[in-house]
């Protein structure tokens, strides 16, 4: 996609990142697509896989209540941590400390609204080893999930979670394929990212028709979205965009960028 790459190529001095693959046709895309990038919030979508594993596995229910509570251990050397309200887009959580939500609408809440204390609260639930067991049990390259969110002494030291615009379609493609866990866990996972409320980057310039199962993600200066579009009458495609350089202050830049790849890429796959 020669029109693609001049199009990412005015970018200077940003990586904008493509991964996609085409379940109708096996045609792939690929631009930039293996740089290791800070996933941000996309790496709430293998925690909820995770989440649905141990669910099938009945090592817990979706139903069962957790407590809400904003104390956490830094993976550096133990000392605690609480999650900053005005950092998380999702404030609803914070006025219910010590009350209980279900794992289920936890789930949601860190998918549909990008809750970074849902996601925790999930971690401490099923633990962070056992997410990146999962991402390396269904050979998932080049993404790794270490720590839970907003660990400051952690991100000092750089060590943070990884993913790349390739790993992540690789994600989204074995879901839509039903290969994480089952069929039925895919299907309900798909539901979840069904309901999104941020989409100004990969359905944002999509026909009406067209549904989006997807995650977005930013921190700083890296803005990512990672999904699987649904056209009418055909097979998906598994699509990831993955962005480092924007600027942190001027988000549409980053999000009109990706508007405009997943127009351009709809467009080369449905001709």
């Amino acid at each position: 996609m020669e029109n693609l790459e001049s199009f990412i190529a005015q970018f200077e001095g940003k990586t904008v990142s493509v991964s996609v693959q085409d379940l109708e046709t096996g045609k792939g895309i690929f631009i930039n697509a293996d740089v290791s990038m800070h996933p941000a919030s996309t790496m709430k979508v293998p925690v909820m896989m995770e989440v649905f594993r141990q669910a099938e596995a009945e090592l817990l229910s979706l139903d069962e209540s957790l407590k809400i509570f904003n104390s956490f251990k830094s993976i550096v050397d133990g000392s605690e941590f609480s999650l900053e309200e005005a950092d998380d887009s999702d404030k609803t959580l914070y006025t219910r400390i010590g009350k209980s939500e279900s794992i289920r609408e936890l789930n949601r809440l860190m998918i549909v609204r990008s809750s970074n204390l849902a996601t925790n609260l999930l971690m401490e639930r099923v633990t962070c080893a056992s997410v990146d067991a999962l991402i390396k049990e269904l050979g998932i390259a080049n993404m790794t999930v270490i720590r839970g969110l907003e660990d400051k002494k952690a991100y000092r030291l750089n060590i943070n979670n990884s993913a790349s615009a390739r790993s992540s379609t690789q994600m989204m493609k074995l879901i839509a394929e039903g290969k994480v866990v089952s069929r039925n866990v895919c299907d309900e996972m798909i539901e979840v990212m069904f309901g999104q409320e941020f989409n100004e980057s990969i359905p944002a310039l999509l026909p009406h028709n067209v549904k989006v199962a997807h995650k977005t993600g930013w921190t700083g200066d890296f803005f990512h979205d990672t999904g699987i579009v649904f056209p009418p009458n055909r097979k998906p495609y598994a699509i990831s965009l993955f962005t480092h350089g924007f600027p942190e202050d001027d988000e549409n830049q980053a999000h009109e960028c990706m508007a405009e790849v997943s127009r351009m890429i709809y467009s080369e796959l449905m001709k």
